[in-house]
């Protein structure tokens, strides 16, 4: 990685919220204090905000997001619906990057350290263009939690997807990164395997994961298993490949059958075969079905990319100038 000489920049932060009352005006108070430390500090400079994604709540989350927005220091973007954890991240940092040098897209439950923020920083001042938090473990998930993670990052990294292993969208962008990312035009977003795709330089930062402050996660289990078969289909052709090898080695299996039932048709064993003839027919259904089902997916997603829907829709934006507090 290159040393490059940088002007201290604008930092947005932004930080999408789905029914998030309990916690929203807690999270306010700790990431101003924050933003001002740094302004402090010398590392970001004036006109850094944050910017929280409304992403359809249907709690009083908009409201005080509202009240919040009084201050200049905040600002709110409020999409039409609810369009999904992705595409309110994409929402905010598309907007923010008109005003800002560099974005950090962060959750608003306040468990990903926002004193890693410094390393950001730093990583970005020595020239990176991409900055990915990184949790250090996963001691705080329970133990299906953590299996099935584990799984599914093994799983991604087998099928070819650069996705970084505890890495959740917590990250750094530049407004280089920023303005690449804005090329790319597909609805079915997977952020974490499509940032790392550009090829900017890019480093990591490790942090510890908090307690939430208020409320519980947003996060279902639905919608994580949702944003996992995104993140296949949308990565990686590898599954349409497999189903293609496994069909092989079936029809493989199919000759040999064949050729003993033939052997022991010549021979005059007089063999049932129904047990065989059972197991071999739900073999072969069992994995035509599988088959039918990956291939659905991918049909499913090239349908909706073939409609070139929007993304999101942002129904109101809440901005105020410094100037006008006084």
């Amino acid at each position: 990685m290159s040393e490059t000489m940088r002007e201290i920049p604008i930092l947005y932060l932004v930080v999408p919220c789905y029914n998030e009352e309990e916690v929203v005006e807690k999270t306010a108070a700790v990431m101003r204090e924050k933003l001002e430390r740094l302004e402090r500090e010398n590392k970001i400079r004036t006109g850094s905000r944050i910017m929280f994604v409304n992403d359809g709540s249907k709690d009083d989350t908009l409201r005080l997001l509202h009240g919040i927005a009084r201050d200049s220091r905040f600002s709110v973007v409020s999409l039409a619906g609810n369009y999904g954890h992705q595409s309110a991240i994409l929402a905010g940092m598309m907007t923010a990057k008109k005003y800002a040098d560099v974005v950090v897209t962060i959750d608003a439950d306040l468990q990903q350290d926002i004193e890693a923020l410094d390393l950001f920083l730093e990583k970005y001042m020595a020239g990176c263009e991409v900055v990915y938090g990184v949790r250090n473990d996963r001691h705080s998930d329970g133990v299906f939690k953590k299996a099935t993670a584990t799984a599914y990052y093994n799983l991604m990294h087998l099928l070819g997807s650069r996705v970084i292993t505890n890495h959740a969208d917590y990250r750094l962008l530049s407004k280089k990164a920023l303005d690449a990312l804005s090329e790319y035009q597909e609805t079915n977003l997977f952020l974490r395997g499509l940032i790392p795709t550009m090829g900017f330089s890019s480093d990591v930062v490790y942090f510890d994961v908090k307690a939430r402050e208020a409320g519980h996660s947003k996060y279902t289990l639905s919608k994580m298993l949702t944003l996992a078969m995104d993140g296949i289909t949308s990565m990686s052709v590898r599954p349409l490949r497999l189903i293609g090898g496994l069909g092989f080695l079936v029809f493989l299996f199919s000759m040999v059958m064949c050729v003993i039932s033939l052997v022991d048709w010549a021979m005059g064993n007089n063999v049932p075969g129904y047990t065989t003839t059972l197991l071999v027919s739900l073999l072969i259904g069992g994995i035509t079905l599988l088959s039918l089902g990956i291939i659905g997916e991918y049909i499913g997603k090239i349908y909706m990319e073939t409609k070139h829907r929007p993304r999101y829709i942002i129904d109101t934006v809440v901005w105020r100038e410094a100037e006008e507090e006084k």
